[in-house]
């Protein structure tokens, strides 16, 4: 195995822009049409994992909606994406979170491969009004995978694709799920938050301004000097 990671694996929301606000937003007005309220607390639970799986948990609020049939729930769920399609209409290059595209540039300065690992189905999307695309070399969606967050599928898709062994990535994460689903592809995981949430990252910084390339690299080296 190489000293150095071949690979580093990004979510999105939270870590290359924050479309979080966006989901809540979506969320909240899809809950208000069928009598369910929900605060930014509870939104916390809904952050990494799947469209469906976050409207099974708003539904579960009111268990007389659970009985819903199937095709009543993906209809709901579609609603939710059309309100967060209007919403992040406005994405930019500016909502780029700090540091990101440093740490990126230097992903490929040193020859790294460079995937997304995205619970959306509108990442790619997300990804191009950012003016990021041309950074990546694959883009996992949930389309994409059977099992969300914190299932490891997302980030062995990834890998899968790039060619690279699953304890060369790098994965980077804001969510309890995401950093969950790294930890279970066996790949050193980089959290960006609260240690209340993301205690089990191998490194872990406060925001991504913190995500200097060197420190993450010499983390990555200790751990599996370690190992």
């Amino acid at each position: 195995m190489s000293q150095y990671p071949k690979a580093f694996i990004y979510d999105l929301d939270g870590v290359i822009t924050d479309t979080a606000e966006f989901h809540f937003l979506a969320w909240q007005k899809l809950a208000e049409g069928i009598d369910i309220t929900i605060d930014r607390q509870f939104n916390e639970q809904l952050k990494g994992i799947s469209r469906l799986e976050s409207l099974e948990r708003i539904l579960a609020l009111e268990p007389s909606m659970l009985s819903l049939s199937s095709d009543e729930k993906q209809r709901l769920a579609n609603q939710k994406n059309n309100h967060y399609l209007e919403l992040v209409e406005s994405v930019n290059t500016d909502d780029i979170l700090p540091g990101i595209e440093q740490l990126l540039r230097e992903n490929k300065e040193h020859q790294m491969k460079i995937a997304l690992g995205s619970a959306s189905n509108n990442a790619k999307n997300i990804v191009d009004r950012l003016g990021l695309t041309h950074y990546f070399d694959y883009i996992v969606d949930a389309s994409q995978v059977k099992k969300g967050k914190p299932d490891p599928e997302t980030f062995t898709t990834a890998a899968d694709f790039l060619g690279v062994p699953y304890e060369e990535c790098i994965g980077i994460e804001d969510a309890e799920a995401g950093v969950e689903a790294i930890n279970g592809a066996f790949m050193f995981s980089v959290g960006v938050g609260a240690v209340e949430q993301l205690a089990q990252a191998d490194y872990l910084v406060a925001n991504t301004s913190e995500l200097v390339f060197d420190e993450i690299i010499k983390r990555y080296i200790e751990k599996r000097t370690i190992s």
